[in-house]
């Protein structure tokens, strides 16, 4: 991972995870943030599956995007659906968590963020209507994910601040609990959910989290929902013992690194628990202790030595912390274990970049491009791969990589100014030549001819990378 600090409010230590690969936590410059991890991403999914299932939605349609957030909120709309890591937070079982998510689910399928008053707010209906195109995308997990968002701010605080009408929750609240029953799970977790936050609707407006400002929130409400679920089939089942596990891992490794000095008070020699021991241990790293992180980590691994999650942590502490030749190994290992996952052949594809070793340099480009065949929208393996071409002074495969990064971070003019150049400098008919016209196209619509071989401004250096020959 590397170093440079961006404003953001986690640090990318769950590898490329937490999307920032590696920054230290600015919580108090950012309270928003995108995350990307694979372990995380995986429960969420998980959890997800069958209640989208039940609403009849095409979950490979839907994006679940992890909001680095202490708020608690959640929120959905057309083909997304957000879930911050303060709610996550504050959950108490997998239940409830999975309550929530159903109740967002109905929103969803109800179709009531397309119908709320706020899509009359500048900027949010244009939001709702490109969130599966070039937004998404734009937001993809990268080393410049606070930049970004601080760029889109905007666009969150507009779909974060959706209104819903009490008729709709009431709605969402039905569906969800049908959604829940459907899937074989209980409504009871929604009800315990929303009962432990009764007290907010006594408050101030400005007092409320964020979720019950847009969620409003009642007691005849709360009633209603409970007199339902509890006749429902499902209200008595229980999380199993593998879904409690899992909530409590994910629930660790945010606390880690979100919370580190409260995560490390646990911490102790008597600690035996595995989610308790995977927060010290990530805690130990977020606060600048990577031998005791690494000292954790390898006893973990003696315990679970197919975890791909650990060997990416140890991975990301030993590269992070200039120890590249030694993070080679484990960073192998967890692709190995987990060879569909982009974001650790991202991480790998980083390492072998670092080092001195041409060979392993090609590898690195080839693990990169690997990465990108499972996720095209992830900036950070384009900046990265962009950075191996220029080192092995292929110009043109390096602007075409640059014109991609900018074009996904939504800089059309720098991404347009590359691809022209790409063009200039790749064989016409490579599958790279063909993309980077694409991007010529579409950074600028109203360009009536590809002929010309320069950006109307003239060759420019991108925003955030310095490649050197330009």
């Amino acid at each position: 991972m590397t170093s440079p600090r961006v404003k953001t409010l986690l640090s990318a230590g769950l590898a490329l995870g937490l999307a920032l690969q590696g920054q230290r936590a600015q919580a108090q410059d950012a309270p928003m943030s995108l995350i990307r991890d694979t372990e995380i991403e995986d429960i969420l999914k998980d959890d997800a599956a069958p209640l989208f299932a039940a609403a009849g939605l095409d979950a490979k349609s839907i994006h679940i995007l992890l909001i680095g957030s202490k708020d608690l909120n959640a929120f959905a709309g057309p083909g997304t659906m957000a879930v911050f890591t303060g709610l996550i937070l504050e959950s108490k079982t997998p239940n409830e968590l999975q309550g929530v998510i159903a109740h967002e689910v109905g929103h969803l399928a109800g179709g009531h963020s397309a119908r709320s008053a706020e899509m009359g707010q500048a900027g949010l209906k244009p939001f709702l209507l490109t969130m599966g195109l070039g937004v998404l995308a734009a937001l993809a997990g990268n080393v410049q994910a606070g930049v970004v968002l601080a760029g889109n701010a905007s666009y969150f605080g507009a779909l974060g601040q959706l209104d819903y009408s009490r008729e709709q929750e009431s709605r969402a609240d039905q569906a969800g609990a049908t959604y829940l029953e459907t899937a074989g799970l209980s409504g009871q977790g929604l009800v315990d959910f929303f009962d432990n936050f009764r007290y907010q609707e006594v408050f101030a407006e400005a007092r409320r989290y964020p979720y019950f400002r847009s969620h409003p929130l009642s007691s005849d409400r709360i009633e209603a929902l409970r007199s339902r679920v509890e006749k429902l089939s499902k209200y008595g089942t229980k999380d199993d013992a593998e879904k409690v596990a899992r909530h409590e891992i994910m629930k660790a490794k945010l606390q880690g690194f979100i919370n580190p000095t409260i995560a490390i008070v646990k911490c102790s020699d008597k600690v035996q628990d595995y989610p308790t021991r995977y927060a010290c241990a990530i805690a130990q790293y977020q606060l600048k202790e990577p031998d005791k992180a690494l000292k954790l980590i390898d006893a973990l691994l003696l315990e679970q030595p197919d975890n791909p999650f650990l060997w990416e942590l140890k991975g990301q502490v030993l590269f992070e912390f200039g120890r590249q030749a030694e993070a080679e190994m484990p960073q192998r290992r967890s692709v190995a274990l987990r060879p569909d996952a982009p974001l650790l052949r991202v991480n790998l594809g980083q390492t072998l970049i670092a080092l001195s070793d041409q060979a392993k340099v090609d590898e690195g480009i080839s693990e990169l491009k690997t990465s990108l065949g499972l996720d095209p929208e992830n900036s950070a393996a384009w900046r990265l791969l962009a950075q191996a071409y220029d080192s092995r002074g292929q110009d043109g495969l390096a602007r075409y990589a640059t014109a991609e990064y900018n074009f996904i971070e939504g800089d059309r003019k720098q991404a347009l100014s590359f691809a022209l150049r790409a063009r200039e400098l790749l064989g016409h008919e490579t599958a790279e030549w063909r993309r980077a016209t694409d991007i010529v196209l579409a950074a600028d619509p109203g360009r009536r001819s590809l002929e010309q071989g320069r950006s109307p401004d003239g060759p420019s250096r991108p925003l955030t990378l310095s490649l050197g020959h330009e």
